[in-house]
């Protein structure tokens, strides 16, 4: 027998087999509290620390020159109150070092004495602080930096002792989704060797996040406009790649709770061209859409979004951040045909709401992976992403 119950507005099936079945996995739960939010993620974090495996403060960045800034003083409030109780929690405190130069990156991984470096700054920043690890999200690296990342990940592993080493690297989507015909040369050239990942690397978080167009099945498969953040389709295609190198009890499927906003004009073939204006939590989209009189629709990818066009429902000026107002689930499920047929240009909101977020953690489950990273915990993603994290 099923049962439909409603908690805050979000229709939830209850099946006595489902929820036996889920129940034999417990998900670990990780997320990400950017330091440029630093007081609403902190206070979001700690309000429900009895549902999360471990925190990522997003608070450490390598400079050009291999240097390790804290970007957001981690020995201070509201860090220090924060990291004290995950302790008493037995949450595991395992601050993120984000490097995005792929040019420095380089530079400094191939020297083996500026990579020593590295190493030594970083394991030193885990074992002074008395963090339980570090996560390691180096982004955007060139191919030929591949080895000299491996290496780099040796290093720090052998260094860090009895203290987790986390892994945050890019999602890879199959060759044969990401084109459609015969890949060019050089698509199969990646800068990340998951077989090295996996010896080094206590967990690997995958970015399955900003899908936007890279599966062209998929962008054919949905119709358009088809611009998601995280598809499950997607994402069950990138875990089944990594996992045959890296085994599913180390993995954690990346989620977001974001979305974008994007200026979209119809091609004169087939298809759209996006383009983004910024990013936004998605409480900014649902009072858009309420001030506009519009009901957003459930989208192809599971995840919700509206269109419009400013020249005829211009939108009024709002604030993201310092909104207040609640934010409804279980909404309109159709497919947005009339935006489907658009001919002139117009402006789309696609973001992650709980159901979205639900959707990834029933594929987490299903495909048996470790746990889930969220990207990101701030205050500002849908508020009952919550009672779908339990």
């Amino acid at each position: 027998m099923r049962r439909v119950f409603y908690i805050a507005g979000l229709a939830l099936i209850f099946s006595p087999a489902l929820a036996a079945a889920q129940t034999t996995q417990k998900l670990e739960v990780s997320g990400w509290i950017p330091y440029w939010r630093e007081e609403q993620g902190a206070a979001d974090a700690l309000a429900h620390l009895d549902q999360l495996t471990e925190i990522n403060p997003f608070v450490y960045i390598v400079q050009t020159d291999g240097t390790v800034l804290d970007a957001a003083g981690i020995a201070d409030e509201p860090w220090k109150g924060l990291l004290q109780e995950a302790k008493k929690k037995k949450v595991r405190v395992i601050p993120t070092v984000m490097w995005s130069d792929g040019a420095a990156m380089h530079k400094i991984l191939s020297n083996q004495k500026t990579r020593n470096k590295l190493q030594d700054d970083i394991t030193a920043i885990a074992v002074n602080e008395g963090f339980d690890g570090v996560d390691i999200d180096f982004e955007g690296k060139w191919a030929e930096t591949k080895d000299y990342f491996s290496l780099f990940l040796k290093g720090l592993y052998s260094r860090m002792g009895k203290k987790w080493v986390m892994c945050t690297i890019e999602a890879r989507t199959p060759l044969d989704s990401r084109y459609l015909g015969t890949p060019p040369a050089g698509a199969g050239l990646y800068a990340n060797n998951f077989k090295e990942i996996n010896k080094y690397c206590d967990r690997v978080r995958l970015m399955t996040y900003d899908q936007g167009t890279i599966d062209q099945r998929l962008n054919r498969a949905r119709g358009a406009p088809y611009i998601p953040l995280s598809d499950p389709g997607w994402v069950e295609k990138v875990v089944q790649l990594v996992s045959k190198d890296i085994p599913k009890r180390k993995l954690a499927i990346g989620i977001p709770t974001y979305g974008y906003e994007y200026e979209v004009t119809p091609l004169s073939v087939y298809g759209y061209n996006y383009d983004v204006q910024w990013s936004f939590n998605p409480r900014y989209a649902v009072e858009l859409a309420r001030s506009l009189g519009i009901t957003p629709r459930r989208m192809s990818s599971g995840e919700i979004g509206f269109a419009y066009t400013p020249a005829v429902t211009p939108p009024p000026p709002l604030d993201a951040n310092t909104s207040t107002l609640p934010i409804p689930t279980g909404l309109n499920t159709q497919a947005p045909a009339a935006v489907a047929l658009a001919t002139a240009p117009f402006t789309l909101l696609w973001w992650s709401d709980a159901q979205a977020i639900k959707d990834k953690v029933d594929l987490a489950r299903r495909l048996g992976v470790r746990g889930v990273a969220v990207f990101k915990i701030d205050g500002g993603e849908d508020p009952a992403m919550w009672s779908v994290l339990r």
